[in-house]
C-alpha cells in the first residue's frame, strides 16, 4: 500500500511500495488478465494456471506476484522452470531476492530477455555457473494456412505406439538439452509427461516399420495460442523435406482443432531448423533466454 512521508522539503509526498508474495487462487482472475495482455509470450504460464490453478499443490509450483501499491503487475512462475512475466527492472530485482532467498529450485531460468538476464546476472554468482546459456531464442507464430504442403503420413500417435514414441523423444530431449530426461528417476517421471501428451491427442508424428521418421508434440495450450515443442527428424533421414512437411501437417492439426495461434522458440543459431520454419509460414514476433542448470 502506499504511505504519505514528510520530505527534507517539507513537502508530504506519497511513497509507492512494493512486496512480491506467493499468490493464490483469490489472485486467479487478475492473473488471467495479466496473462492475456500477451498470449503467444506467456502460453507456458498461462496453460499451465488454466490446468491447475494457482494452487501450489495441484500446479507443483508457486507463482510470485510482484504488487505495487495493490496492484498484481508483474509474475514470477517457480517449479522446474523460474519464468518472469511482464517483470521490469524493479520486479525482476524482487523476484531474484526472493529466488536467491528460497535457494535454487529450478533447472531452468526461461523468459523474456531483459528479465532473464538480470535475473542471472543478480543469480549467477550464487546458482552459477550455468551448464548451457541460450540468450537468444527467437519466439515464431504462425497465423495463416501453413505455406509448405502438409505430410499426409503425419498423424496424432495412438496409445499403443507409445514405446515407439518415447526413443524419439529422449534422443531429441538429449541432442537439444544435452542431457538425458531419464537419467534421474529411470524415465519414469518424463515417460508420464509424453504419455500424457499422447493421450490427450498432441503428440504428431510419422512411423514407417516402427521407426519414428518424423514427430513434434504441442505442449502449451490455452484457448489463444498453443506452443509447439519437440520437433525431430531421424538422424537418418534429415534433409529429406521431412521437417517442413511435417511442421506444416502438425501447424494444420493444431490451428484446426487445438488453438488458433500456433508458436514455438528455436535456437539463434540453428540456422536449419529457423529455415524451415520460416518455409512453413512462421515468423519471428519476438525472443526469449535460457540460463539451463
Amino acid at each position: 500500500m502506499s504511505g504519505w512521508r514528510l520530505m527534507a522539503d517539507g513537502v508530504m509526498r506519497v511513497l509507492r511500495t512494493s512486496t512480491v508474495r506467493v499468490l493464490d487462487g483469490r489472485d486467479l482472475e487478475a492473473v488471467h488478465a495479466l496473462l492475456d495482455r500477451d498470449p503467444v509470450g506467456n502460453v507456458f504460464v498461462s496453460s499451465r494456471l488454466r490446468a491447475a490453478g494457482l494452487d501450489p499443490l495441484r500446479l507443483g509450483a508457486e507463482v510470485w506476484g510482484y504488487v505495487a501499491d495493490g496492484e498484481i503487475t508483474a509474475l514470477c512462475y517457480s517449479g522446474a522452470n523460474l519464468v518472469p512475466v511482464d517483470a521490469g527492472p524493479e520486479a525482476v530485482r524482487r523476484f531474484a531476492e526472493h529466488a536467491r532467498w528460497r535457494g535454487r529450485r529450478c533447472s531452468s531460468i526461461v523468459g523474456p530477455v531483459p528479465a532473464v538476464r538480470g535475473m542471472w546476472e543478480r543469480l549467477g554468482p550464487v546458482w552459477g555457473p550455468a551448464r548451457a546459456i541460450r540468450a537468444r531464442q527467437p519466439v515464431m507464430e504462425l497465423l495463416a494456412v501453413p505455406r509448405a504442403d502438409p505430410d499426409p503420413l503425419v498423424r496424432r500417435v495412438r496409445p499403443d505406439e507409445l514405446d515407439v514414441l518415447l526413443p524419439a523423444c529422449i534422443a531429441m530431449f538429449t541432442e537439444e538439452v544435452g542431457v538425458a530426461p531419464d537419467s534421474g528417476d529411470g524415465g519414469a517421471l518424463y515417460r508420464a509427461r509424453v504419455e500424457e501428451l499422447v493421450r490427450s491427442g498432441r503428440a504428431f508424428a510419422r512411423i514407417e516399420d516402427g521407426r519414428v521418421v518424423f514427430k513434434a508434440e504441442v505442449g502449451a495450450v490455452t484457448p489463444y495460442a498453443c506452443q509447439v515443442q519437440g520437433v525431430w527428424v531421424h538422424p537418418d533421414l534429415r534433409g529429406r523435406g521431412h521437417a517442413a512437411a511435417g511442421m506444416a501437417a502438425v501447424a494444420r492439426f493444431a490451428r484446426t482443432g487445438i488453438a488458433p495461434r500456433v508458436t514455438l522458440y528455436v535456437n539463434d543459431y540453428n540456422a536449419p531448423a529457423r529455415a524451415v520454419y520460416r518455409r512453413v509460414g512462421f515468423r519471428e514476433v519476438g525472443e526469449v533466454m535460457s540460463v539451463l542448470f
